[in-house]
């Protein structure tokens, strides 16, 4: 682990709000780093002198009341008139009962769209979900032959990784994970203090996939498939670092096979 990365967990490990994986990392690195020992005892320090009960005062009853919000005038609630349907809504539904009403393939189409997004979405979930929590890594190694092996016996594949430091995305760990329900691996890598988590896990479409990027609550996904893996790549960062992270794990990806 790395000064930037124990910086952004000590404020967690002080709360113990980490996981098992991620406190053994934080008291490893603070044993050989006297920087991050120092910062972690002043937040500390900080964190008890705060929490002492004089600091804190009931505000007086005067100041409470002119605090408090009026009370709201009740207006009277008009007679309900009956709603008409305007005539664009009415066709809009009647185009939607014919679509739902005209066969399986809508039907189909209408399912495979939903779940192109329920893939993003979930993604999306899993990469916030992995920074809220802080269960960000369960091996945490900057090295592709500590973090490859690490997978062995834990998945039905071997994934591939790959570290991509030279490129400007050094590799930072990994951990098993889930999309729509199938068990997939994460790895992850961090572009400055940005985290990117790929998921990969194995499919039988036997030809490879162009590039498909989509946008949800201000992150970036980028899906693809090789002759053999699906592929999704998730951050923050911008696009186009985005983009320069696939293509390099994808120039790379013959030499992270093995």
């Amino acid at each position: 682990m790395m000064c930037d990365d124990a910086k952004l967990l000590l404020h967690a490990y002080l709360d113990d709000e980490l996981g098992a994986g991620d406190s053994a990392a934080v008291a490893h690195h603070m044993r050989e780093c006297l920087a991050c020992t120092a910062r972690f005892d002043a937040y500390a320090t900080l964190h008890k002198a705060l929490a002492q009960p004089e600091l804190y005062h009931r505000a007086p009853d005067a100041l409470r009341r002119r605090w408090a919000p009026a009370p709201a005038a009740v207006t009277p609630v008009p007679r309900a008139r009956r709603l008409r349907m305007p005539l664009s809504v009415a066709a809009a539904a009647g185009f939607v009962a014919a679509l739902l009403l005209s066969g399986p393939a809508w039907l189909h189409l209408l399912r495979s769209d939903r779940m192109g997004d329920a893939q993003v979405a979930d993604v999306v979930s899993s990469h916030v979900r992995s920074l809220q929590q802080q269960h960000l890594m369960d091996v945490v190694s900057t090295s592709q032959h500590t973090v490859k092996p690490w997978f062995e016996g834990k998945l039905d594949f071997a994934p591939r990784v790959k570290d991509l430091s030279d490129e400007g995305f050094p590799l930072a760990g990994g951990r098993l994970d889930a999309v729509e329900g199938r068990s997939v691996a994460a790895l992850v890598y961090k572009r400055r203090l940005h985290v990117i988590n790929l998921y990969q896990w194995p499919v039988q479409t036997g030809a490879a996939s162009p590039q498909a990027v989509a946008q949800e609550h201000g992150y970036t996904v980028i899906r693809w498939t090789d002759a053999s893996m699906q592929y999704i790549a998730v951050s923050d960062v911008n696009e186009n670092d985005l983009r320069q992270f696939v293509l390099a794990f994808q120039n790379d990806g013959a030499a992270a096979a093995r």
